[in-house]
C-alpha cells in the first residue's frame, strides 16, 4: 500500500505562508532544497493539491507544476484544470485518496494545502508529516491545517539539520 506524506516547508510558528499566500522568508537556495527535488523524482509518483496551492503557481505561469508525476487537484469548488496533464478531482475525495493508497507504486506527495491536510488528516489518510521549518517566524498567516484538529500523535523516524538552519522533520502518524 502506498504511503500518503504531507511534504511540506514552514515556519518555526508553523504557517505554511503569510495570509495573502506568499513565501518571503523561505529559504530558496541549499542543500535542503536539492534533497528536496530528489525525494520528488525518487519517491513520489503522484502529487496531490488542494486549489489554492496549485494556483500558486499561476503567478509564475506554471500550470503544470510536477511534470514528472501524475497531478491531481482535489477541490470542491474549481471548475476545469487549465493544464490537460492536471487532473481535477471534485467529488468523492476521501474515497479517491483511498483507492490511490491502495494502487501500486511509489508514494504519494500531499503538497498542500491546510485545508486538504486537515481533511485527509482527520480520515486518518496521512502516514508521514514531513516538515521543512525554516529558521523564520511569520507571526500570521496560513497554518499547517485549517483548523483546529484532534490531537493526533507523530512518531519522529528522521530528522536532519541543514547549514541554511533549515530543519527537515520527518514524523509516522500514529493511527
Amino acid at each position: 500500500m502506498r504511503k500518503l506524506k504531507y511534504h511540506v516547508a514552514c515556519t518555526v510558528d508553523g504557517f505554511i505562508a503569510h495570509k495573502d499566500h506568499t513565501i518571503e522568508g523561505f529559504i530558496p537556495e541549499g542543500d535542503h532544497v536539492t534533497d528536496y527535488l530528489e525525494s520528488l523524482q525518487n519517491d513520489y509518483d503522484i502529487v496531490l493539491m488542494g486549489r489554492k496551492t496549485y494556483e500558486f503557481g499561476f503567478q509564475f505561469g506554471v500550470t503544470n507544476p510536477y511534470p514528472l508525476m501524475k497531478q491531481y487537484v482535489l477541490s470542491r469548488t474549481m471548475e476545469t484544470s487549465p493544464d490537460p496533464n492536471v487532473e481535477l478531482v471534485s467529488e468523492n475525495i476521501i474515497d479517491f485518496v483511498r483507492e490511490l493508497k491502495t494502487g501500486t507504486g511509489k508514494d504519494i506527495y500531499l503538497c498542500g494545502g491546510a485545508y486538504l491536510a486537515t481533511t485527509l488528516l482527520t480520515e486518518n489518510l496521512i502516514n508521514e508529516i514531513i516538515l521543512k521549518v525554516n529558521p523564520v517566524v511569520f507571526g500570521s498567516g496560513i497554518p499547517l491545517f485549517s483548523e483546529a484538529i484532534k490531537q493526533t500523535d507523530l512518531e519522529l523516524i528522521d530528522s536532519k539539520i541543514y547549514k541554511t538552519g533549515v530543519i527537515l522533520l520527518t514524523y509516522r502518524v500514529k493511527h
